[in-house]
């Protein structure tokens, strides 16, 4: 049996197909990125999800496909890992670019990740080319969930937040300077839990503020993370990704100002990466 796996900061998605392509179960674990979790923790995350541990000697292959996944080092601690626990299976772990083009094109394009992270890459039909290396939530993820809620974060206790909108986000969220902080600095995924903020900005993104700072990210992320490659302006650019989907009509104005075609966007890549590995399950049985 084939487990598939796109792995975020805050989430993983798990698919389990028998040899034929069938899916027999979907299940999710928390996030397993491990630019930020040390391996016991991610061992301990995969132990608590029943629906792993009823297959887990059966399973021949997993291909995991995460954030964080992005230097030899990471992936090959990743894979031990997976092989700790899968004992049985061959383990190959991958970039979560990969999973991002599986899902929206199988032609040459620039293909962008937006969710809890950002990255991008292009895809020339056959490879994926990642000229920039992801440095993740402290230095990069431009338009991403963590981007936005430190930006939210910034602009409450500089009182630059509208003072109605600052009382929304006293009511939603706990602001209090400790609780932040802990979060931030000693607890587990800081970039998950700064993403968790972003929600507040897309439930309201067509109030002037909200409005404003998503059209600032994501022309920082086109500045830096599409504009650079040559090709953004001959192929399509497609995004993976929750801030990507619910931003769709922001994504759409940035890119007109810089006349880019925009193709697909998706929320979650899950379902493009199974029929991926559909067609391989065919053409290795042909």
């Amino acid at each position: 049996m084939i487990l598939l796996a796109d792995g975020g900061s805050t989430k993983a998605d798990w698919i389990l197909l028998d040899n034929s392509g069938k899916q027999i179960f979907k299940t999710r674990t928390e996030g397993l990125n491990p630019e930020i979790l040390n391996t016991e923790l991610i061992f301990s995350r995969i132990q608590e999800n029943q629906d792993l541990m009823s297959c887990k000697e059966s399973i021949t292959n997993v291909y995991f496909y995460g954030a964080g996944c992005g230097t030899e080092r990471l992936t090959s601690l990743l894979a031990s890992t997976f092989k700790s626990f899968f004992v049985n299976a061959k383990i190959v772990v991958k970039e979560d670019t990969y999973a991002a083009v599986y899902a929206v094109t199988s032609k040459p394009g620039i293909v962008c990740i937006l969710g809890t992270g950002s990255n991008s890459c292009y895809f020339d039909g056959e490879n994926v080319d990642a000229r920039v290396p992801s440095l993740g939530y402290i230095l990069m993820d431009e338009a991403s969930g963590n981007y936005f809620g430190k930006k939210l974060i910034r602009d409450y206790y500089y009182h630059k937040m509208p003072k109605e909108i600052a009382k929304q986000f006293e009511e939603e969220f706990d602001l209090d300077a400790d609780t932040i902080k802990r979060n931030i600095y000693k607890e587990e995924n800081p970039n998950a839990y700064l993403a968790h903020f972003a929600e507040f900005i897309l439930k309201n993104k067509r109030n002037c503020y909200f409005n404003k700072i998503l059209h600032k990210g994501m022309k920082d992320f086109f500045k830096n993370r599409i504009l650079p490659y040559s090709e953004s302006s001959k192929v399509p650019v497609h995004f993976v990704g929750s801030i990507a989907f619910f931003a769709q009509d922001i994504i759409t104005d940035v890119a007109r100002y810089h006349m880019i075609n925009v193709g697909n966007i998706v929320r979650r890549p899950i379902d493009g990466l199974i029929e991926h590995h559909r067609e391989k399950l065919k053409l290795e049985q042909v």
